[in-house]
């Protein structure tokens, strides 16, 4: 087990634990929690070796593997599958001391390194790292892709891949959520849960805590609590606690009347719509928990809108994209054929998975894109506030609030946007004191503050624009758990309307009344709440799944009426185990089913034609597969018995060349398989 005792901690002069005391036993997993600033991350430097503890005693087991997601950037144009398997430190053990057993002629030492080597995974470690990549949100086309190809938050999706691979019994995971969608968050979610270690997670996403973690560490006035339970079974304990403390505090009673004033203002609107009742949750759940609420020494408001146009705006007949690239005569159009209204007072979430167009629709909304086709109508006096993904990025990080304020200011003055804000500095000065940046933090250079800092900066110029319409594109990317809570009050008390994208689940259950899916190059509303979303995701993979078997089954049964060749799936049932993941996420790349593909003879002649060598090919590669195999099992039984050194050292080489040719008949028969699609 993990354990601390009467452990001081310090950064510089500051002391971060101060006689701390806390045990964390094996298999636990432990979501670390507490202010910005309280020293997680200080703690988790503990954990993982990189500091050592001023005062007191921390204990970890000797023996234990630890895997945590290195925060560098990785550049490297290494395959994304082989970048992954590096990340099994095991296997890449065994495979340095398999070439320095070769090279050392050693026969004894040569088999018991392939022994290793196999013990290893090395057999599947391949298709292990694939899953993992795929399950993070990767298509297969992108599996052998150079990684410095991808942007800067897929690559982080192939750090954490690389963490998973490790074998390990204890997880390090810093904010793992940041950089992943909805549908990556449930798989990990799905994972973790069945990680055996004993995992530690920092996390401002409160769905996720609750779905991963069963202990909640909590970093207070610089000591340890052990709650038992998840995330929001802490903030029921610790509000208990709280209320009998500090139940006759002035402030805490006037921000639970806060509260409680627009609880009661949503409840009754959230009866109309099925979506609601999670909402009614999520707001029964901040009655439950005003008291934690109160003690935040952070909180906002918007103020409210000079004019309320209704319709906020039209679209009619929309398509979004992008315009043509360079080389290219047409634009790409991501989302087709949008008639939607946006009216007054409405909180409307988008759904969808990445990559299916939310950001885009939310960027043509916000004038950011030019619609390609259609026309955005907007309402007299519409004004909006654009909170983009990369807003962080607009920042001048060589400026400080208070320019980035007073330039702002000009910038509105100048387009004839002021209404009634002040603009003198020192209002300014008040306004972003607001947003906790007070004294000196006015004039500290944005570069040098945290990423949670930038996203409050951001939100004090938005909020300071006073808009009717808030378009947020993942708003709480850098927002510790305390300043999300102050976004979900602030957005529940706005008189404007809200369109939100988020992979914040809370957030999204706490602000919005209706969802918009974005799915299938189009945008249909979706009738029920978050859960029915996650459930309708399982549903639509579970129907692609059938969908593929079965056309799959007919376009077969047609090609074996035409020529009588054997069925394309029927390579699934006799391919090597260790690909099998790879085969059946080839097969669901398919858009379009066989029998759609085979419309009239001609068309299906053309496509026989193409299919039979390729197809001929890939059944010898599976024939040859079988037979390493069976030679790959035999070497193995030979290696497992007692045998003189040098007849070891044989089949030891004999093992190597039989691996390598599967290696290379595994590469051939994706590159078949891929052909094959292509054909068809």
């Amino acid at each position: 087990m993990i354990s601390l005792k009467n452990v001081v901690l310090r950064r510089g002069a500051k002391v971060l634990l101060d006689k701390a005391n806390a045990i964390l036993n094996p298999g636990e997993k432990v979501g670390l929690v507490g202010r910005n600033g309280a020293g997680k991350s200080t703690l988790f430097a503990l954990f993982n070796g990189t500091l050592h503890e001023d005062g007191g005693q921390f204990d970890v087991p000797a023996q234990w593997r630890l895997a945590q997601v290195a925060q560098d950037m990785p550049e490297t144009s290494q395959g994304a599958s082989d970048f992954v398997i590096e990340g099994d430190t095991v296997l890449v053990a065994a495979q340095a001391e398999v070439q320095a057993a070769n090279d050392s002629g050693d026969g004894e030492r040569i088999a018991n390194a392939y022994m290793h080597l196999y013990d290893a995974g090395e057999h599947d470690a391949k298709s292990r790292a694939q899953a993992l990549i795929l399950g993070l949100g990767f298509q297969v086309a992108e599996l052998d892709k150079p990684v410095n190809s991808f942007s800067g938050g897929w690559r982080m999706r192939l750090q954490l891949a690389r963490a998973l691979m490790c074998p390990s019994d204890l997880l390090l995971l810093d904010e793992p959520t940041n950089h992943l969608d909805l549908d990556a968050l449930v798989w990990l979610e799905s994972w973790l849960q069945r990680y055996a270690g004993t995992l530690i997670v920092i996390s401002h996403d409160r769905e996720f805590l609750d779905a991963v973690t069963q202990v909640t560490l909590h970093i207070e006035n610089a000591q340890l609590m052990r709650y038992g339970g998840n995330y929001s079974s802490f903030e029921e304990q610790r509000s208990e606690r709280m209320a009998l403390q500090q139940s006759a505090l002035a402030k805490q009673q006037e921000k639970i009347a806060h509260l409680q004033k627009f609880i009661a203002r949503f409840k009754a609107k959230a009866s109309k719509a099925k979506q609601a009742q999670s909402r009614v949750k999520a707001l029964d759940r901040m009655e439950k928990i005003a008291p934690l609420l109160a003690e935040a020494d952070f909180s906002f408001e918007f103020r409210p809108p000079a004019s309320l146009p209704n319709p906020m705006l039209s679209l009619q007949e929309v398509s979004v994209g992008y315009p043509p690239s360079e080389g290219k005569t047409e634009p790409t159009v991501i989302v087709r054929g949008i008639s939607k209204s946006v009216l007054a007072g409405q909180r409307i979430g988008i759904l969808g998975a990445n990559g299916q167009g939310k950001s885009t629709l939310v960027k043509t909304i916000a004038r950011a894109l030019t619609p390609l086709a259609g026309q955005v109508v907007e309402g007299k006096g519409l004004s909006l506030g654009y909170f983009a993904q990369q807003e962080l990025d607009v920042l001048k990080p060589a400026d400080n609030p208070l320019e980035h304020m007073i330039a702002l200011a000009k910038e509105t003055a100048a387009a004839g946007r002021l209404v009634g804000q002040e603009t003198r500095e020192q209002d300014l000065r008040n306004f972003l004191g607001m947003f906790n940046f007070g004294g000196d933090m006015v004039k500290q250079t944005v570069g040098s503050m945290s990423g949670g800092e930038k996203a409050r900066l951001v939100l004090c110029m938005l909020v300071w624009q006073r808009p009717n319409l808030l378009l947020l594109d993942e708003p709480t990317n850098h927002l510790d758990l305390a300043t999300r809570e102050a976004l979900s009050v602030a957005l529940n008390e706005f008189e404007g309307t809200v369109m939100l994208v988020s992979h914040d689940r809370a957030l999204l259950r706490a602000v919005c009344d209706e969802f918009w899916l974005v799915s299938r190059g189009g945008v249909t509303p979706f009738d029920g709440d978050l859960d029915d979303y996650q459930r309708y995701l399982l549903e639509e993979a579970r129907r692609a799944k059938e969908k593929v078997r079965a056309d799959a089954k007919q376009g077969s049964a047609s090609l074996a009426q035409g020529d009588g060749c054997e069925p394309l799936g029927a390579a699934s049932d006799s391919a090597p185990s260790n690909i099998q993941s790879t085969i059946q996420s080839t097969i669901q790349s398919n858009t379009q089913s066989l029998s759609q593909r085979t419309r009239d003879k001609q068309t299906q002649q053309q496509w026989l034609a193409a299919l039979r060598p390729l197809k001929k090919e890939l059944q010898q590669v599976e024939e040859e597969l079988g037979a390493q195999q069976t030679e790959q099992t035999r070497l193995h039984e030979v290696l497992s018995r007692s045998l003189p050194p040098a007849e070891l050292a044989q089949a030891g080489r004999q093992l190597k060349d039989v691996e390598q040719a599967l290696g290379r008949l595994e590469e051939r028969w994706l590159d078949l398989s891929e052909q094959i699609e292509r054909c068809s």
